[in-house]
């Protein structure tokens, strides 16, 4: 089987390094080059929520990155405008309403992507839209989705699946204009329920992600993310009360996971170029079992 280069939109770090603390573009760089091994080509380092003062100074040091580095596509801003009820591990101290004014706090040119709850609005999504921004519901309650371009992590921190009314789950799976995010690493997804996805969504509007945490591919298994104490038990990376914080899986064994599942498709690694208008510059080669033979740059 031969693909494009894979691009993650979600990651929050992975190889010890974290986006919402990384101190120079050395750890940016360290990141994209172990992820270019593994076969992604391009990615979104996604901060999670934090300080205004220290999303501001994230984003500038990611920025400078993708000055030398032509991998780092954007930042991806997940937080500070969602909803506390499906909070997740974030830590609501930081939380704001969903005003432009707050926007305008850290707004930058470099953030590509927001994830942000909705049924808050108070007239950012707008702002967002005519900017070209990338809105994506998570972390959210509503329903009515007819204003988002995507949905982020699919079932996970958000109103799920119900039979009367609406929730973001069944309004993800049912409208065939949305993009939406998945976390398919045997963890954050039941079988059943990627299996339900899958039937759901039109498969050119499926978005693998790793939603990778910074102790990913690393020896790491305690850690602080999120403003929380963060236990890696080799199957799930959890806070101390058992919420599950983000995946330890990149892309490469994901889509190996989907392939011995019989669930994969080449789609689920192009869409995100169609999502962001992006080209590929270069492929990989796998082996029937989903194993990367060779990353072709």
């Amino acid at each position: 089987m031969e693909t494009p280069l894979m691009i993650d939109q979600h990651l929050h770090g992975a190889f010890g390094v974290d986006f919402n603390t990384a101190k120079n573009v050395d750890e940016i760089f360290f990141v994209a080059k172990n992820l270019r091994k593994i076969g992604v080509g391009g990615f979104f380092p996604t901060l999670v929520t934090d300080s205004v003062q220290n999303i501001k100074r994230q984003v500038q040091i990611i920025k400078k990155a993708a000055a030398s580095c032509d991998s780092v596509l954007g930042v991806h801003l997940e937080g500070i405008f969602i909803n506390s009820l499906k909070k997740g591990i974030h830590n609501p101290d930081h939380f704001m309403e969903l005003t432009v004014d707050n926007y305008r706090k850290i707004e930058d040119d470099f953030i590509k992507i927001v994830t942000l709850a909705p049924e808050l609005d108070k007239g950012l999504i707008d702002y967002l839209k005519e900017k070209g921004i990338k809105v994506q519901a998570g972390h959210c309650t509503g329903g009515d989705l007819s204003r988002v371009d995507g949905v982020t992590h699919t079932f996970n921190a958000m109103s799920g699946v119900v039979h009367r009314g609406k929730s973001t789950a069944l309004s993800a799976l049912i409208d065939d204009n949305l993009y939406a995010e998945v976390i398919a690493d045997g963890v954050h997804v039941s079988d059943d329920a990627l299996r339900l996805f899958f039937k759901s969504k039109p498969a050119d509007k499926v978005l693998l992600i790793s939603d990778a945490l910074p102790i990913t591919y690393s020896n790491i298994k305690e850690t602080v993310f999120a403003d929380s104490k963060i236990y890696y038990d080799g199957e799930k990376a959890a806070s101390a009360d058992g919420t599950i914080a983000g995946s330890t899986t990149l892309l490469d064994k994901i889509v190996k996971i989907l392939v011995q599942k019989k669930l994969f498709r080449k789609e689920f690694i192009t869409n995100v170029y169609t999502y962001h208008n992006l080209s590929s510059k270069g492929k990989i080669l796998w082996d029937d079992d989903g194993n990367v033979i060779e990353v072709i740059v």
